[in-house]
């Protein structure tokens, strides 16, 4: 009985996506801005090379996390069209008409990677998968000899991904390397220039050259930058009157921390305790800002502890005017609020003292978020076991200082009332 012919039309790759998915080498390190093609070039090579496998060979498909796995799952499966693949949801695996099965898993958990035998490999979003799951999934295709395509965007320099790269653009005789950037895909007619010009303005200089020029930054994935940090760091201006108050509240373990900071942008108090009532937090800050105007979180139990401290400073919540001014977290929100304190850092408009503020800074970190294979934004955090109470109230003191309190509103019947009483006398 002949086996059955599968007819497979290779989609259109441009030459740097072709050159660098069909390497010769076995292993390709392939470092790519988004949007450059690094994922539709790898699935149309995982399908090919599955479908010149066996019934019952495994292909892995391997991402930091289930998610980003599910993108590649759902992508694959619709651009298979004729060819008359079964999908599986659990666990996700879609299966050829030859019975090769490729399989799509999260490297957030490295043991469970162990044992199998895999004849071909990519592993995606690699500058964030844990290193000790590379070392379990170089182990799966020792027995079979297969070959891996090791793709991702560049995140810093202190990662497996970012070293093996290194030694294979070095000329490694097993490892090959390859770059793909925004201007590439432009060059080919896949990513539109306006766009790209548009995110340029838009995003930090050392967001914009890891997400589209593929080039590692100095500071693994810190938004502000070490050496930045390190400029604007100056003992405590303790002789200053701050001009705003910036405060992150409590929640949980973390600290609620308070930031006073002059019009010049210097720090000059700094606040903070942890495991307080709020009443007794409410106290405190109120003993501290006195009538200095304060922009504090007002996420989740954030928002009565600002309302509380609006009428206590004689303001009305929802007035157009408050002492106390609320600021909610939300991805967007944090975002404008990291990206306006790395452009004060970074230009040098701040000072802060070393100690809680400063640690804070240099462990934060940035990562890309996507949705359907799109990039979506920028997630700000520290890592985990980690506080950024600090980064947080520092944020929301020098977007306070930047925008100033909000006017007084004085309605028209109170000015014309005034001017009525100015002309009688």
């Amino acid at each position: 009985m002949q086996p059955e012919t599968i007819i497979f039309n290779r989609p259109f790759l441009y030459p740097k996506q072709k050159a660098a998915i069909y390497e010769p080498k076995r292993f390709s390190l392939i470092e790519a801005s988004t949007k450059a093609g690094k994922t539709v070039s790898c699935i149309i090579w995982m399908v090919e090379q599955a479908l010149k496998g066996r019934e019952g060979w495994n292909y892995w498909w391997v991402a930091p996390v289930s998610g980003q796995a599910n993108i590649a799952f759902t992508r694959m499966r619709k651009s298979l069209g004729p060819v008359n693949a079964k999908a599986y949801m659990s666990p996700q695996r879609i299966v050829l008409p030859n019975g090769a099965i490729i399989w799509f898993k999260s490297a957030d958990k490295p043991d469970s990677l162990y044992g199998d035998d895999v004849h071909a490999l990519v592993v995606d979003e690699a500058s964030r998968v844990k290193e000790s799951a590379w070392h379990a999934l170089r182990s799966v295709i020792t027995a079979t000899g297969g070959p891996a395509r090791i793709i991702g965007n560049v995140k810093g320099r202190k990662n497996w991904f970012y070293r093996y790269a290194r030694l294979a653009e070095e000329g490694d005789p097993e490892m090959a390397f390859h770059k793909m950037t925004a201007i590439d895909a432009i060059d080919a007619g896949v990513l539109p220039e306006k766009e790209v010009e548009e995110a340029r303005r838009m995003l930090p200089s050392h967001v914009f050259q890891e997400l589209y020029m593929a080039e590692a930054s100095e500071d693994e994935g810190n938004p502000f930058g070490h050496q930045a940090i390190d400029r604007c760091t100056v003992p405590l201006m303790e002789d200053r009157v701050p001009a705003v108050w910036g405060w992150d509240l409590a929640k949980s373990v973390d600290w609620t921390v308070g930031i006073g900071m002059t019009s010049e942008g210097y720090v000059c108090r700094f606040k903070r305790w942890q495991r307080v009532p709020w009443e007794e937090t409410v106290n405190l800050i109120l003993a501290s800002i006195g009538r200095t105007p304060a922009l504090i979180d007002s996420t989740g139990v954030g928002d009565p502890i600002v309302e509380t401290l609006q009428r206590r400073t004689g303001g009305q919540p929802g007035a157009d005017f408050n002492q106390v001014e609320g600021y909610p977290f939300t991805s967007r929100s944090k975002q404008q609020l990291m990206e306006n304190l790395a452009l004060s850092i970074q230009s040098g408009g701040i000072t802060f003292p070393e100690g809680p503020i400063a640690i804070e800074l240099r462990q934060f970190e940035y990562e890309f978020t996507g949705q359907d294979g799109r990039y979506t934004g920028i997630r700000y955090s520290a890592p985990p076991s980690c506080h950024d109470d600090c980064v947080m109230a520092l944020g929301l003191a020098d977007m306070h200082r930047k925008r100033g309190p909000k006017p007084l509103h004085i309605p028209d019947s109170v000015i014309q009332a005034v001017q009525s009483l100015g002309r009688r006398w």
